[in-house]
């Protein structure tokens, strides 16, 4: 159970990190200056470790998940981890949306006209991300 935890937060420092890094050191760089290039150049690196840490997170969250609350409760929201367990799953699923998103309608025609909307997936991600984490965390600290 411990290198469950270990291989979630890690994949969690890397996805998280990932996306503070890019919002707050290169997309206001790549604002101020319309260059789109600062931004495909973050991500054509970072997406090589941020993906596969998303990856991580995934399946380690769901075993956990399956080991916390098995799913036959699931579908409960009897208790506190309950409904932690739904809102990391919306989480997930509003994160997939916006990557859906960006794929098939932002980043095949992205120009500096269309950078703001590109930022502002970028800033929901990140903010998703983050609550993740908060919400991880809430599993082990705010109810134990």
């Amino acid at each position: 159970m411990k290198w469950l935890v270990l291989f979630h937060v890690l994949g969690a420092t890397v996805w998280a990190g990932g996306h503070l890094i890019l919002s707050i050191g290169f997309l206001p760089a790549a604002l101020r200056t319309k260059n789109l290039s600062i931004i495909q150049h973050f991500e054509k690196h970072y997406e090589r470790v941020g993906i596969p840490a998303l990856l991580v997170q995934v399946v380690t969250g769901f075993w956990m998940a399956l080991i916390y609350v098995p799913f036959s409760y699931w579908f409960s929201l009897a208790t506190h981890h309950h409904v932690l367990l739904w809102i990391k799953i919306g989480l997930l699923l509003g994160t997939i949306g916006l990557a859906v998103h960006a794929r098939l309608f932002i980043i095949p025609k992205l120009t500096t006209e269309k950078l703001s909307l590109l930022a502002l997936h970028i800033i929901l991600a990140t903010v998703l991300a983050v609550s993740f984490v908060v919400t991880g965390l809430s599993f082990r600290f705010v109810y134990p």
